[in-house]
């Protein structure tokens, strides 16, 4: 099983960000390239040793081969749940809004059904899921957009393109998904000492705690399953 995993740098981000994020999220996949290529460096002399007869020796590149094999996935976890809090965290989207921007497409499609699961246990009635408009993929093809419409379709939920073709519209109710009037969200103006909040900031400041238990429920529950059904499939990047 091979991973593909192309530089990301700052387009893995919905928003501005400072460097040491960007370089953060960087390092941490290429580790996990650098790990995914060791691994199948010793699968590969495993073979060989095989073929040559000499059983200990292939019985052991295998077993060092699963060690790189299981730090890679280790990486990819810290990667994963890295970008998701940097996305999605502290006000950079609304509470009805996941971004899976800079995730692969298995752990984008294990994040978006917990994230589902947890939107309808709370009474939310509709989800808008930010996939990216595959700019930056090869040929120019979104990767997690169809992916997130399957699981739509296997979980019986109507959903459409947004006029942002990398967000859709998900409803949650079973009803028909018709897309409201797109409004940008704005990330809250930092409160300085003796100015006072507007009600806007004062509602806004109030939802923060509870969206904050949010991501980390979907990431406490999300990042096991995750690494497991990597274990079992390639995965392919925005």
């Amino acid at each position: 099983m091979s991973h593909e995993m192309s530089h990301l740098g700052p387009r893995a981000f919905n928003h501005e960000q400072s460097s040491d994020a960007e370089q953060e999220y960087d390092r941490l996949r290429d580790l996990a390239r650098q790990e995914a290529s060791k691994r199948g460096q010793c699968f590969s002399r495993s073979q060989e040793a095989y073929a040559s007869g000499d059983g200990a020796g292939a019985k052991q590149l295998s077993e060092e081969g699963k060690a790189h094999g299981r730090k890679m996935e280790e990486y990819n976890k810290q990667a994963s749940e890295f970008i998701f809090r940097e996305n999605n965290a502290n006000g950079r989207v609304a509470a009805d809004t996941i971004d899976l921007h800079g995730q692969f497409v298995e752990e984008a499609e294990e994040i978006l059904e917990e994230r589902i699961r947890y939107a309808k246990a709370h009474g939310q009635s509709h989800l808008h899921v930010i996939v990216g408009k595959g700019i930056h993929s090869a040929g120019h093809v979104q990767k997690i957009k169809p992916r997130v419409e399957r699981i739509c379709r296997e979980l019986g939920l109507q959903y459409a393109t947004e006029e942002n073709a990398g967000r859709i519209y998900v409803n949650l109710t079973g009803g028909e998904a018709v897309v409201p009037p797109y409004q940008p969200h704005h990330a809250p103006h930092q409160q300085y000492p003796g100015q006072q909040q507007t009600h806007h900031q004062q509602t806004h400041h109030q939802q923060q705690p509870q969206q904050q238990d949010e991501i980390e429920q979907v990431v406490n529950a999300l990042l096991p399953r995750v690494m497991r059904k990597l274990e079992k499939a390639c995965c392919v990047v925005m």
